[in-house]
């Protein structure tokens, strides 16, 4: 690949992304979808099998080694675990031909990436078929280009003492959802081609049936 141009380093640097010819490429031998089920298309490789993988194509361009682990680890892994079998249907396929990026969205400015402590909330709305999401992410490796995003927000619930508290909450969300907006990239002084974006959620409506997962069980 890095003969024909398909990976070339200093140009992924210079104008701050990777093509999607390359990934395209990548799509196509299979290393989008190395943690996605064969049942699904993808390769379906073990943990160790994904970090070698990993390993190979970092050490051709560390871009695409950042690439590779939000799209494939952090982005379709949570399908792969906690997902409905509907949701792995509906999604997973196209993740692993590469017709869609998925990326993960936790990272705050307020709070870094304390899962437990994150601001943005979600409400469920009065009839009850949707989740209204308002808050920000940064730092979101793919969060500009990624067909769909798993966002954590807090959302309420009654405590131990029955009382009122919160809990986060993993979303699957997509761009196309009202209320969803790219607010711009980070530019960084190295490993360029690997873009993060800062997004908003303004009354992002989600449909109940993209209720991913919780923290506390089993996914964080």
């Amino acid at each position: 690949l890095r003969d024909v141009g398909i990976i070339a380093p200093a140009r992924f640097d210079a104008e701050e992304t990777i093509p999607d010819a390359t990934i395209r490429a990548l799509a196509e031998i299979g290393v989008l979808g190395i943690t996605v089920p064969k049942e699904f298309g993808g390769v379906g490789l073990s943990n160790t099998g994904y970090a070698r993988v990993f390993g190979a194509v970092a050490a051709h361009d560390a871009s695409l080694g950042v690439l590779v682990g939000v799209h494939a680890g952090l982005g379709c892994k949570p399908l792969v675990l906690f997902g409905t079998d509907e949701q792995k249907a509906r999604y997973l396929p196209g993740m692993a031909r590469g017709e869609m990026l998925a990326a993960y969205g936790l990272t705050e400015p307020e709070t870094g990436s304390d899962a437990q402590h994150i601001v943005t909330r979600a409400e469920l709305s009065d009839d009850g078929t949707e989740w209204i999401l308002n808050g920000r992410k940064h730092w979101i490796g793919l969060g500009h280009r990624a067909g769909l995003i798993t966002v954590f927000a807090q959302t309420p619930v009654t405590g131990k003492n029955g009382e009122p508290t919160t809990k986060p909450t993993a979303f699957l969300v997509r761009p196309d959802m009202p209320g969803f907006r790219v607010v711009g990239t980070v530019r960084k002084m190295g490993i360029r081609g690997s873009t993060q974006a800062e997004l908003e959620f303004t009354d992002l409506r989600v449909p109940v049936d993209h209720v991913l997962g919780t923290v506390g069980k089993g996914f964080s």
